[in-house]
């Protein structure tokens, strides 16, 4: 069993594609290869965390939602995003959160859509996941992006988010919420 981690797939949504300079011709080949990366990484027993933005559609069209939903491998948990409307957060997913804290081995981990400035354990060497802001930022050295926009439009495993995370800067305003040069 292993633990996936993913932000903005926004399957569905046509202007998607446009916003975040996505490579796909059609609404219908970014969901196709976004299900397909996602089967050929995440197996029956691991979990995937989606955190945010499942699906952008028609809350009438809760069939094509679910079709989505059974497309994709593993038990999978929805921290819920700013698009994911009662259709999405509806679907059978093994926990529904706005945030939640795990640890995936030993290693601390927060995860919410949205990027933060600071957060439980911080200064004791949690991450935090989100997505949110696509291909706008990459993420910071303890904050890092996990959207499909990031990433090659498939999930990603910790031990990849913490060699990006070795790479990326200091946040600028960490010395702002947190003292101490943990990160330094």
């Amino acid at each position: 069993m292993a633990n996936w981690y993913t932000a903005d797939l926004h399957l569905g949504h046509k202007r998607i594609r446009e916003f975040c300079k996505r490579p796909f011709g059609s609404v219908s080949e970014m969901n196709a290869a976004i299900i397909a990366n996602f089967q050929a990484c995440v197996s029956h027993d691991d979990d995937l965390w989606i955190l945010g933005d499942f699906a952008f559609g028609r809350s009438d069209d809760v069939g094509q939602m679910e079709s989505w939903f059974h497309s994709l491998p593993g038990r999978k948990h929805l921290i819920i995003g700013n698009h994911d409307d009662e259709a999405v957060i509806s679907l059978p997913w093994q926990s529904v959160e706005y945030m939640t804290e795990l640890e995936d081995g030993a290693f601390p981990l927060v995860l919410c859509h949205y990027p933060m400035i600071t957060w439980n354990r911080a200064r004791r060497g949690a991450l935090q996941l989100f997505g949110h802001v696509h291909d706008q930022w990459p993420g910071s050295r303890n904050s890092v992006n996990v959207g499909v926009d990031q990433w090659g439009f498939r999930p990603v495993q910790l031990a990849e988010v913490q060699r990006r995370a070795a790479k990326l800067p200091v946040n600028k305003h960490w010395a702002d919420v947190e003292h101490g040069n943990e990160l330094e």
